[in-house]
């Protein structure tokens, strides 16, 4: 039954052109994520040290994600070019980046414990000295977790790049629709899936790396 949806045949020939599409596609995932983040966390910290700035930033990230992929595409194309314009995907994909990240960040700020922020102050720490060496890496799980969600969901929206010529695995689904073949759409939601999981897993272990207080806290909390 698998044999009548997918050609094997068409993988094995095509290889070279799929591993292409797949490494642009990790490409443009990867540094829309790691802009994103390079721009949110420090929005957020913005945000939080002073709340009246809070609204109009968040309202801004979140015009962003509501706008619809290709149209957001369109705007920006106008500005700095529509055919196979690395900078016009980057833009849009760390647009859809942003309300994700700065939301994480704030909602683990405002989780932290407010006797974790007085004991810092105790040991003669400032409230700047607090946010960086207290608060920021108690939050690190919420950011982690908005990490988690904003990577998958770069990881779909990459596909829709394929309007302005890039695309990555996106270039599989257009050429399938197109021709009315299956096996290359297949293909790449197979390719797109495990992308997903693997970046999912390796922002996992990335975190019990870097945060491995909060793997203590669950043991502890389960065992409660």
């Amino acid at each position: 039954m698998l044999g009548n949806v997918i050609q094997w045949s068409f993988i094995t020939q095509q290889w070279s052109e799929i591993q292409t599409d797949l490494v642009q596609h990790i490409e443009l995932t990867i540094i829309a994520v790691a802009i994103g983040l390079c721009l949110s966390v420090p929005l957020a910290l913005v945000a939080w040290r002073l709340p009246i700035t809070r609204a109009p930033l968040v309202g801004f990230a979140s015009l962003l994600y509501i706008i619809p992929s290709v149209a957001l595409f369109a705007i920006v194309g106008a500005y700095t070019g529509y055919i196979a314009s690395y900078l016009t995907a980057e833009i849009a994909l760390v647009g859809y980046t942003m309300l994700i990240l700065m939301w994480n960040t704030l909602a683990g700020l405002a989780a932290v414990p407010e006797e974790a922020r007085e004991a810092s102050v105790a040991l003669g720490n400032t409230r700047s000295a607090t946010l960086w060496r207290v608060e920021l890496p108690l939050a690190l799980p919420y950011i982690f977790a908005g990490l988690r969600v904003a990577t998958s969901t770069v990881v779909g929206l990459v596909t829709v790049t394929v309007f302005i010529g890039l695309g990555g695995l996106g270039q599989l689904i257009q050429y399938g629709f197109n021709t009315a073949f299956t096996t290359p759409i297949i293909v790449a939601l197979v390719l797109a899936v495990a992308l997903a999981a693997v970046f999912d897993l390796g922002l996992v272990l990335l975190e019990r790396v870097v945060v491995p207080w909060s793997r203590s806290t669950r043991r502890v909390a389960a065992r409660a």
